[in-house]
């Protein structure tokens, strides 16, 4: 099977259903785009670790990864190996450093521990071929969550200081409040 490399291209809040995203995976040098519907909390650990973003407590992702490195495991890739039915299914290529050794997994918690591990994501023509679409360079990626919440939220903010902007933000990291964190973070980012 000739291995097809994939990396995160964005994520976004899904309209279609409640409670959930689209984590959109891109074909690297190609146009092709995997759209993989997650939960909040897989979201959640996916943006936080791509945006840098601490919690003041580990999350079940980070405390995997902390478990992983202390017995001296390591992910070395994710396999998105099979789209039966509307869902995705995933391994995990662990390696400790005797044998290599494929753990099944969730996409969305395959995907957030590939950010932890810096480990490369595949998949398979066929997987494409059947879940893929075309993302011409013109088109755009939705908003990250719906436009009437954003508009809401980021409207708050502009009559904010910077300093008053710091201590929301890290008042919405504590309370676990990512949407508004990322929001935060975007609008302190146009001021610098």
């Amino acid at each position: 099977m000739k291995k097809i490399e994939l990396n995160i291209v964005g994520l976004s809040y899904s309209q279609a259903q409640s409670n959930s995203y689209a984590l959109v995976l891109g074909e690297v040098n190609g146009k092709r785009r995997l759209p993989i519907v997650i939960g909040h909390y897989e979201a959640q650990a996916i943006a936080l670790e791509l945006e840098k973003m601490k919690p003041s407590r580990p999350l079940t992702h980070d405390l995997f990864y902390n478990f992983a490195k202390i017995f001296g495991i390591n992910i070395v890739e994710v396999q998105i190996t099979k789209f039966h039915e509307g869902i995705f299914y995933s391994t995990l290529l662990c390696d400790n450093g005797i044998s290599l050794h494929e753990i099944d997994s969730r996409t969305s918690d395959a995907v957030a521990l590939s950010i932890r591990f810096h480990c490369p994501i595949f998949t398979s023509e066929d997987i494409m071929s059947q879940a893929g679409i075309v993302f011409e360079e013109d088109d755009s990626l939705p908003e990250s969550i719906e436009e009437n919440e954003s508009d809401e939220l980021y409207s708050n903010f502009k009559n904010m200081s910077m300093a008053e902007l710091d201590a929301e933000l890290q008042q919405a990291v504590e309370n676990e409040d990512y949407e508004k964190a990322s929001l935060l973070r975007d609008e302190i980012r146009k001021r610098k």
